[in-house]
């Protein structure tokens, strides 16, 4: 009977440990649509390209000044995309590290 004794007492930490999950999964989900609205511009070129993108990575734009558009020098122009969407990745990264830092020992497990 001594395991016994103190059981009604755990299920009550169990309750809230519960209640913390629900909340901390909660914040998760709302710090994740957060990331999904966030726009990140990636610009190279002195923003003769720019790429818009969100705070997963997910590019919904890109704007070209006509200056860079030279169909003599197609290398150039992709250099310049590739450099405004890595600037807009690194970007996101660091948007990304810092709002998902709360939930960094969690590893996604709660969603």
């Amino acid at each position: 009977m001594a395991g016994f004794k103190g059981g009604a007492g755990m299920g009550g930490n169990m309750q809230n440990l519960m209640k913390q999950a629900q909340k901390l999964q909660q914040e998760m989900q709302e710090t994740e649509k957060l990331l999904d609205d966030w726009e990140i511009v990636g610009t190279s070129g002195g923003e003769a390209v720019v790429v818009y993108m969100n705070a997963k990575k997910i590019i919904d734009g890109i704007e070209l000044d006509e200056r860079v558009v030279d169909p003599e020098d197609v290398e150039m122009l992709e250099d310049l995309i590739l450099a405004a969407i890595n600037d807009g990745y690194k970007k996101a990264d660091e948007v990304y590290k810092e709002k998902m830092a709360p939930f960094a020992g969690l590893g996604g497990g709660l969603l």
